[in-house]
Formats: C-alpha cells, sequence, structure tokens
C-alpha cells in the first residue's frame, strides 16, 4: 500500500498548480475564491479527463449537484454530511464509481423524464454564475472582472438569463436566487 498524498490550495489558480503532480481524485469546493467552481471543474476535467472530481460544497445538493455532474463532477457532496460521508464517496470516485445523494438522484431522473424542476436549471452555466453574483449585489464590472470576461459579455448574459428567467431586473432575480438558496 503507497502512502497518501494530500495537497491543499485556497484558489482555483493554487489548486491548478497542485494538479502539475498527480493525484487519485480531487475534492473541490464550489466557493474557493477566484473564477468559479464549475469554470474550474471544466479545466480540470479539460486537462485531466480521467481525475475523479468530488465536489464538496456549502450548497444545498440540489442547486448544484446536477449541474457539477453535468460539468464532469464524480459526485457530490455537501459540507453538512457526515465524516463517513466525506470517506466512502472519495473511496468510491477513486475506484471510479458516483457518489450522489438519493435526493440527487430524483432529481436527475426529473430531468432525464424531461421535466425541469426549476427555472434556474434552464440557465448556462455562465448565466448561472452572473445570475449569482448580481444576488450578490456585484456589479458587471465587478462580475466580469471575477468572471475573466468583458462587461459587455456579462450584460450579454444577464440579458439572456432575465428573458430564460422571465424576468425584468436584477431585484426579482436577487429576490429569486435567496428564495431558492442559491446565494
Amino acid at each position: 500500500m503507497h502512502g497518501v498524498q494530500v495537497a491543499e490550495a485556497s484558489s482555483g489558480e493554487e489548486a491548478l498548480t497542485a494538479l502539475a503532480q498527480p493525484f487519485d481524485a480531487v475534492v473541490l469546493d464550489l466557493s474557493m475564491p477566484g473564477r468559479s467552481g464549475i469554470d474550474l471543474l471544466a479545466e480540470i476535467k479539460h486537462r485531466w479527463p480521467k481525475l475523479p472530481v468530488l465536489i464538496m460544497s456549502l450548497h444545498a445538493e440540489e442547486h448544484f449537484a446536477v449541474r457539477a455532474l453535468r460539468a464532469g463532477a464524480s459526485g457530490y457532496l455537501t459540507k453538512a454530511a457526515a465524516p463517513e460521508a466525506l470517506i466512502e464517496a472519495v473511496q468510491k470516485v477513486t475506484r471510479g464509481g458516483r457518489y450522489i445523494s438519493e435526493a440527487v438522484a430524483d432529481r436527475l431522473a426529473a430531468d432525464l423524464g424531461g421535466r425541469t424542476a426549476v427555472p434556474h436549471d434552464r440557465l448556462s452555466d455562465r448565466e448561472f454564475e452572473v445570475m449569482r453574483g448580481i444576488a450578490d449585489g456585484k456589479t458587471v464590472s465587478e462580475i466580469a472582472l471575477q468572471m475573466h470576461l468583458s462587461v459587455k459579455t456579462v450584460s450579454t448574459y444577464r440579458t439572456r438569463l432575465l428573458d430564460k428567467m422571465g424576468m425584468g431586473s436584477n431585484a426579482e432575480l436577487t429576490r429569486y436566487a435567496i428564495e431558492n438558496g442559491l446565494v
């Protein structure tokens, strides 16, 4: 049996640098400073397609797990889960499996049946991140800087997400995001 190698990163860029050495799995927090967790997940899966990534987040499973799984995550676990669940999840994804809760399995089944449970499921990952930024009270310029995009691009995402959500203002988006636990 070989020793366990562990590295910790406080930002997405630090995580990518740490991954220069081989690991059996990554446990990734969606709320790291800097770029969005979904963007970081996509980059990890692009660079290391076979590397299993387990998402561990404060965000409720029903709002983020399906989005993370679609982006390439091998599993999703909330930080409120028992330590035994984390051990089980890491072991399962390291063996090539997937780790999801029963609630996430139900949500995936509903999606496969063509029933989108909530309006924000229709948003692209970028539109979803822009919505969360707006709901956090950030300006379009601040969101653009955080997401490494132009202000014009973020404005376009804002327009699209307002249309998809059937809303007319940032206040409506903010209220929706708060009521649905997205921020």
